[in-house]
């Protein structure tokens, strides 16, 4: 019987392509002057906020676990449960359509090869940290056998119930989770995602505020893993570039009203606002439009990041600009088309944005090729199987093909519809692209660059 160990290392991104890393220098700074020291009192720059967020508790712990798998394969007639905990309910549902739709395409593509894997996909809402669906939901998937679970897509819902997922001895597999958390979460080796840290992001996000010549910057951040994270990393970015955040608030999942924290951050009068929340920000742009508060100058993240249409007046947001993580839609229109095609068939209603759905796509693959490779649906099984199914093997781009050459005997380097992937130490993919986006007249964002 074959005996396969593996020992990962609690490291931050190991390796990951860092795109856009390189600190920019704002327009209208003088050369190479220092930035104003915080709290100045002698009137030379901008005064920076006492920032409501503790980021020393955001960077990641370090954790190293260690596990053996003695499992044998390939597998020739595995049945697969998973179930997926995604946003059907609360305030990441509008995410929820295509992730869900790629993870149904996902299965069937892999059911109709026939190669080794049937999988048993079961549905279920992940909802969020207020209406709580996850409660009744995890425990229903786990009880109907499923030994992976896909989701959350937030990071703060995952948080939730990862421990429950990880004390079933289950893989806990998110296409969507980018918090900083889960780097060196003691997971026993069973958390996976396909979306990268947003200590990536962050350093994106706050080079593209930097580099748009924004000197001040203010900010209205979701109080979770999240949101609090992806903000410590931005303000450093930020920060590192010459800018000043004068303006910071924060708000709670469940929080309807939002006055306040606009309020506060139009009273610094900041150049930029960055807007690190999810649907809630619905609720908040109107009361920016009021405030007449130029949408240029507003920036949104992959929490938010939506095609918004006629929701708004035409031309509301115009010249926004957001990020989150993504490859160029050009690389991906085979993939959507096909995914459409799948949802039209299907019944379902066509998708109106694909956030998600390569990663959710590729989560659903990657666990497949895994269990073959293992010849085993057990979670520990799988999990030793996907940082080797990812990188260091043969180049293979569909499950089809890679299911062939791992039952030929061959190492498999599964190149995803989301990227490259190749998963480090820990869990997280080693390669990734921060996408800039900007919205037109009709509300509606478009890839403008890589970050």
């Amino acid at each position: 019987m074959s005996v396969l160990t593996r020992s990962r290392a609690g490291k931050i991104i190991g390796g990951i392509a860092m795109i856009g890393a390189s600190a920019l220098v704002l327009a209208g700074c003088a050369g190479d002057s220092e930035p104003a020291d915080t709290g100045d009192a002698g009137g030379s720059g901008p005064e920076a906020v006492d920032f409501p967020i503790d980021c020393d508790a955001a960077q990641p712990a370090e954790y190293t676990p260690e596990y053996t798998s003695t499992s044998e394969g390939p597998g020739t007639d595995l049945e697969y449960t998973i179930g997926t905990a995604l946003p059907v309910s609360g305030n990441l549902a509008f995410l929820g359509p295509p992730e869900i739709q790629a993870t149904e395409y996902a299965a069937s593509v892999v059911n109709a090869a026939d190669k080794g894997v049937q999988i048993n996909l079961l549905q279920g809402d992940s909802g969020d940290t207020d209406n709580k669906a996850y409660e009744t939901e995890i425990p229903r998937l786990l009880g109907e056998g499923a030994t992976a679970i896909v989701g959350a897509a937030s990071s703060g819902v995952s948080l939730q119930f990862i421990d429950q997922v990880i004390g079933a001895g289950a893989i806990q597999f998110s296409p969507a989770n980018t918090s900083a958390a889960f780097t060196g979460y003691e997971d026993d080796g069973l958390f996976w995602r396909t979306a990268p840290s947003d200590v990536l992001q962050g350093d994106v996000l706050g080079n593209l505020i930097a580099s748009d010549g924004n000197e001040t910057l203010g900010m209205i951040i979701l109080n979770d893993s999240y949101g609090t994270g992806l903000a410590c990393f931005a303000k450093a970015a930020y920060e590192a570039a010459g800018g000043t955040v004068v303006a910071a608030s924060t708000y709670n999942t469940g929080d309807s009203n939002f006055s306040s924290q606009i309020s506060d951050v139009l009273a610094a009068d900041p150049d930029a606002i960055a807007l690190i929340t999810f649907e809630e920000v619905k609720t908040m742009i109107p009361e920016l439009v009021a405030a007449e508060y130029p949408a240029d100058k507003l920036y949104f993240v992959d929490g938010n990041l939506a095609n918004f249409g006629d929701e708004f007046p035409e031309g509301t947001l115009t010249g926004a600009k957001g990020t989150y993580p993504s490859v160029d839609p050009s690389s991906t229109e085979d993939f959507r088309a096909n995914l459409d095609a799948f949802v039209e068939e299907s019944g379902a209603e066509a998708l109106s944005d694909y956030t998600y759905a390569p990663e959710s796509y590729d989560a659903v693959v990657l666990l497949a090729l895994a269990a073959l490779e293992a010849g085993s649906t057990e979670g520990a099984d799988v999990a030793a199987h996907l940082q080797g199914i990812s990188a260091d093997g043969t180049a293979c781009t569909t499950y089809e093909e890679c299911a062939d050459l791992i039952i030929a005997g061959e190492d498999v380097d599964y190149n995803g519809v989301s990227g490259p992937i190749a998963f480090n130490d820990v869990g997280d993919p080693t390669e990734a692209t921060i996408g800039v986006f900007e919205f037109a007249d009709d509300n509606t964002y478009s890839w403008l660059r890589a970050g």
